[in-house]
């Protein structure tokens, strides 16, 4: 059981995916890092020994922040003793990366693109979203980079905008990120971030129908290209048609995880006199 310090893999696994996520900081040395170099889905990774020159640019509003080494121990609660120091709520992932791997999804490094000067993975694709192109950012910003950085640009600019500007392209033709065959840039992303938990395969199917016109692979498709098409004429930014599809995806994510199997029948049926 964890300590008032520690947060337990479950629990940070039933958080991650979710709005009130907490940031989560891998602090593991570069030796064990390169032991197993994949990350605690949406972490970002820092030195422990220069925690003093990187504590402020953590952001104090955020909720939490959670920190991870090896094994849950000496760094992991160092770094968050230090966090606190400086008005940061933080906690150490109890049992670290090694009780992870066996709880949760890890994300392999080599699949995440280079970062800019902030640290944010930088995406191009093409301008006025509509389904793959607004479930794909909120899969990334849930899942593997809060703060990752969307360019919605014209479609024959998106490889050029790429090129100039350091952004991965996807959603387009002949590109790593993109369609395969019958599935769509969300299914692609799942499999390739190492995210195919069952909620997010449940979820990945409907955006496949929607994006794909095969309403019949599940029956939440319509309700989801309804919303997303009056998303589209509601929103000529396509910036705050993204935030708000964020809200969308989120609600859609936490069906497929925690209400599959509720049901709704309002007026209830009346009892016989």
């Amino acid at each position: 059981m964890p300590s008032f310090l520690e947060i337990s893999p479950d629990k940070l696994n039933r958080l991650i995916g979710t709005p009130g996520a907490p940031t989560i900081i891998d602090v593991r040395t570069q030796e064990d890092f390169a032991l197993d170099p994949r990350l605690v889905p949406g972490s970002i990774r820092r030195d422990y020994t220069d925690v003093a020159s990187w504590v402020d640019s953590i952001d104090a509003d955020a909720d939490a922040v959670v920190v991870v080494c090896q094994r849950g121990a000496k760094l992991s609660h160092g770094v968050a003793a230090y966090l606190r120091h400086a008005g940061i709520e933080a906690e150490s992932l109890e049992g670290g990366f090694e009780a992870w791997v066996a709880a949760g999804p890890v994300v392999p490094e080599a699949k995440l693109p280079r970062r800019d000067r902030q640290g944010r993975t930088v995406w191009v694709t093409r301008a006025r979203p509509k389904i793959d192109r607004i479930a794909c950012p909120w899969l990334i910003r849930r899942f593997v980079d809060a703060h990752a950085v969307f360019l919605f640009v014209p479609a024959p600019d998106v490889i050029a905008v790429g090129e100039r500007f350091g952004a991965v392209p996807f959603d387009i033709e002949d590109v790593f990120w993109s369609h395969r065959g019958e599935f769509c840039t969300f299914d692609l992303m799942v499999e390739e971030f190492g995210l195919a938990s069952e909620p997010l395969l449940h979820l990945a199917k409907i955006v496949r129908a929607a994006d794909t016109a095969r309403l019949d692979l599940a029956p939440e498709a319509s309700g989801l290209l309804a919303a997303s098409l009056g998303l589209s004429r509601m929103y000529s930014d396509d910036l705050e048609q993204l935030e708000a599809g964020m809200l969308l995806y989120d609600a859609f994510f936490r069906w497929c995880r925690d209400a599959t199997e509720e049901t709704h029948n309002w007026p209830a049926p009346k009892k016989r006199a």
